[in-house]
């Protein structure tokens, strides 16, 4: 019955790389489940400043677009595409209906939650301890994994976005790496060189 409720109430939607799908904490389009691609889950200050806070991979859940159902917890964040996405948008009054009717779907969103606080801790913990030296390596080395190259398309000002950083702190680590022969950097390309004295530069910040 649940199961056929949610089918009912869910429809099928592919969106483009850069496409903004959730804005803020008044945008209660649903609960995103991707099917392929990657999404990006961020916070942008005052300021116009953003930081990646984690990203929604195969498989993975977004409660932060359904806000509207948490109505004690809301959120400023955004949700953007990565890369081409394909992805369920389930109702977030149906789904509503459906954790109030079922212990396992409540438990289950709590899980979810827990893991989601968790992330943004760690991502706090980082910013507010950890080496910039240390989180690039950590970064770099993520962005390798999800190309599955060991080139990716970048430029410092997207970097920068992504880490909350100033693009001018990104360029002077990046010429660093260059000087220890970690990477390789021409206009909008990164190369991986070593990966092994990168994951020890990383060490600290790796998820």
């Amino acid at each position: 019955m649940q199961k056929e409720m949610l089918e009912m109430n869910s429809f099928h939607r592919c969106v483009k790389k850069g496409e903004r799908l959730h804005n803020g904490a008044e945008d209660c389009i649903g609960l995103l489940l991707v099917l392929s691609g990657r999404l990006r889950v961020f916070t942008v200050s005052d300021e116009g400043k953003e930081i990646t806070l984690y990203r929604l991979l195969d498989r993975d859940i977004c409660l932060f677009s359904a806000s509207c159902i948490m109505a004690s917890i809301q959120f400023d964040v955004a949700v953007e595409a990565e890369c081409d996405t394909e992805m369920m948008q389930i109702s977030a009054a149906i789904y509503q209906k459906i954790m109030r009717e079922s212990a396992a779907v409540a438990n289950y969103t709590n899980e979810l939650m827990a893991m989601r606080f968790s992330e943004v801790m760690w991502l706090m913990e980082q910013v507010l301890y950890k080496k910039m030296d240390a989180r690039l390596a950590a970064y770099l080395l993520e962005e390798f994994s999800y190309a599955e190259t060991e080139t990716i398309h970048m430029t410092h000002e997207e970097i920068a976005r992504q880490l909350g950083s100033a693009r001018e702190v990104i360029s002077r680590m990046l010429k660093y790496f260059m000087t220890e022969n970690l990477i390789s950097v021409s206009r909008g390309k990164i190369t991986l060189l070593d990966a092994e004295a990168m994951r020890r530069m990383a060490a600290d910040s790796m998820r």
